[in-house]
């Protein structure tokens, strides 16, 4: 099919003519602008070995970043931009090629470098673990008492608790809740 357009003045090829009336909306000169560079971009694609998918895929990309740019690009030139386009697109399939790691080895994945510990991981932690302290050191003594009890492996039975502290066993969840409470606003700040 073969789409004729009156061209506007300034214009000088059938191409660019095609150029503008799709960039105003005519599906008829977008379809002959496809029609007439798409043996150029399936030109470029191959140049670059690829396979018949990735090569459609990069087609298809390229004319999809055409629509995008369609007001932007020069009408003269659309050729020029097609054949960069597609290049990019093309350097883009085969970067992201060989980031990709096939392997049929069963042992390839046990030590994934996203399983190892963060080289600071114990640094943090130690951190971490000094802020709990001085915490709970903050907090009154009875208090400090009770949680280390309850945190002990085993934990204390609440019968212990209440003989050792001097509170009721009703009284133990209670004030465990308001000391836990107390050290999530002491480390939060």
């Amino acid at each position: 099919m073969t789409v004729v357009l009156e061209r506007p003045a300034g214009v000088r090829s059938e191409a660019a003519t095609l150029v503008v009336g799709a960039a105003g909306g005519d599906q008829g000169a977008w379809s002959g602008l496809v029609d007439h560079y798409a043996r150029l971009v399936w030109a470029v694609t191959r140049s670059f070995r690829l396979g018949d998918s990735d090569a459609a895929d990069v087609s298809q990309m390229v004319w999809l970043r055409l629509l995008e740019h369609i007001n932007r690009v020069d009408p003269e030139r659309v050729g020029a931009w097609l054949v960069v386009t597609t290049r990019r697109e093309c350097l883009r399939v085969l970067a992201f090629r060989k980031r990709v790691l096939l392997t049929y080895e069963s042992t390839a994945f046990e030590e994934v470098a996203g399983d190892q510990p963060e080289p600071d991981a114990d640094l943090l932690a130690g951190e971490r673990a000094d802020d709990v302290r001085r915490a709970l050191e903050s907090l009154p003594d009875r208090w400090q008492q009770l949680l280390g009890m309850l945190m002990a492996d085993p934990p204390a039975p609440y019968a212990e608790i209440s003989a050792t502290i001097g509170i009721p066993i009703g009284s133990i969840g209670p004030i465990r809740g308001r000391c836990l409470e107390k050290l999530r606003l002491l480390l939060a700040s």
